[in-house]
């Protein structure tokens, strides 16, 4: 071998390995599958082939092509993207061979449509005939003992064939691949097991008679994470609707379960106590800082009552750490309640936390939420807070399920955290007496 052959042997070397380690980059530099596969077609084309496609089985067998690119965009390649036909035991197709464990494989000869023995076999060949394909590789991700699709790369042309000397290199960008779809795949279960955990925890809502309530809970739409955001409401012994909003520092599946026991604490200390708002938190500090040392959370709890006939409703209420309540009239005037207000809990159980009480006007809204409907990481809280007061206003006339939903909507599309939220809304004037009384399991009868 003269020194130029060598070169090119290193140079070639070189390529590969280059083209490897973009196609990891590719693959781990988004959390979103779909997005990493797309992102790794696009880094095999045009570099090693014209076209590629990855096809992936879900857990009940059913073959879905997810991503396909083409050196020339204008061929629309997504529209042959989405569910093939199912992959029969003795389908002709080289794809079906490849998920049966085949492989790589090298295809040089590619049929007429015409010719195809199975449907499968016939999108194949229809594919291969309509983008173009002199010669193929067909590679299957393998995974943990199994299959979980097939990597496809062609050349349009024989001046740039695929030959045997490409199948290494493409079984290993298919265990990669594979590799990335398990991850992905397990990750995705974990953060969705997580979720499933998170809205088990969250309350029913009880009937409040006049009053008007609505709750949501919305998970990170921007990242897989979950968290410790949590709503409650329940009518106490003597008649007063409790309202909580918290949220557990973390995101992850620690805090949702430190969520639930501490919505179950203060649960408890409220329906045992009957004292302002601002003891109970205290005493929820102080239980915190016994049973749960150095754990910090957010928290606004808050009663809602009509002291006697012909007197208006009253809001009595107090917040740790956590952002303002949102009093919202029905004509749209907006204004964050900000009195009654004391550090985060888990820092100092000593701490005096004062309340305030607020009388609401008839048909107003009071608005809980999570700091994930404000906060983003690009600006100041006072410009969430203005975009808060902003569409709240716009809202004010609709339904209070539509306000709940509608917020989430304009605010929290591009929120890296979870949010929650709860809305209380009085009744219209000259509306009847209350009726709600508490029930044994915290419901309310009317």
């Amino acid at each position: 071998m003269d020194s130029h052959e060598v070169d090119r042997a290193v140079q070639h070397a070189l390529d590969r390995l280059t083209l490897l380690t973009n196609a990891a980059d590719a693959l781990a530099s988004t959390l979103d599958l779909d997005a990493g596969l797309r992102r790794l077609c696009r880094t095999l084309v045009p570099s090693l082939a014209d076209w590629c496609a990855v096809d992936l089985l879900d857990e009940h067998g059913r073959l879905r092509r997810q991503v396909i690119e083409h050196r020339e965009p204008d061929l629309a390649p997504g529209l042959y993207e989405g569910e093939l036909p199912p992959v029969s035991e003795d389908s002709a197709a080289s794809l079906a061979r490849a998920l049966r464990g085949a492989g790589p494989l090298l295809v040089t000869s590619c049929s007429a449509p015409e010719s195809a023995a199975d449907p499968l076999h016939a999108r194949e060949l229809e594919l291969f005939d309509r983008l173009g394909a002199d010669t193929v590789v067909i590679a299957p991700l393998r995974s943990r003992r199994q299959v979980l699709g097939a990597l496809t790369l062609a050349r349009m042309t024989s001046t740039m064939a695929l030959e045997e000397d490409s199948l290494p290199l493409a079984e290993d960008l298919a265990h990669r691949v594979a590799l990335a779809v398990d991850n992905g795949r397990l990750y995705s279960e974990v953060q969705k097991t997580g979720e499933r955990i998170q809205r088990s925890l969250l309350p029913e809502l009880p009937t409040l008679g006049e009053l008007d309530l609505a709750a949501r809970y919305q998970p990170a739409l921007t990242t897989s994470q979950v968290g410790g955001d949590w709503y409650d409401a329940f009518v106490l012994p003597g008649g007063a609707t409790a309202l909580i909003i918290g949220d557990v520092a973390g995101h992850d599946l620690q805090a949702t379960v430190t969520m639930s026991h501490m919505r179950n604490m203060l649960r408890g200390i409220a329906c045992d106590r009957k004292e302002p708002p601002g003891k109970i938190l205290g005493r929820l500090d102080a239980a915190n800082s016994i049973l749960y040392p150095h754990q910090t959370l957010t928290c606004i709890y808050a009663l809602v009552e009509k002291p006697a006939a012909g007197q208006p409703w009253a809001l009595q209420y107090a917040v740790a750490g956590h952002p303002a309540p949102l009093l919202i009239t029905a004509e749209g005037d907006t204004r964050f309640l900000n009195h009654g207000r004391s550090m985060l809990l888990g820092v100092d159980p000593t701490r005096q936390r004062p309340d305030a009480t607020e009388v609401l006007p008839a048909s107003a809204t009071i608005l809980f939420y999570t700091d994930g409907l404000i906060e983003r990481r690009t600006e100041g809280l006072d410009r969430g807070a203005a975009r808060l007061r902003q569409h709240a206003a716009a809202l004010a006339q609709e339904p209070l399920g539509a306000l709940c939903d509608e917020l989430l909507t304009g605010l929290a599309q591009d929120s890296s955290d979870d949010v929650a939220l709860i809305a209380v809304r009085t009744p219209p004037p000259h509306a009847g007496p209350a009726t709600a009384t508490a029930t044994e399991d915290g419901s309310a009868d009317t």
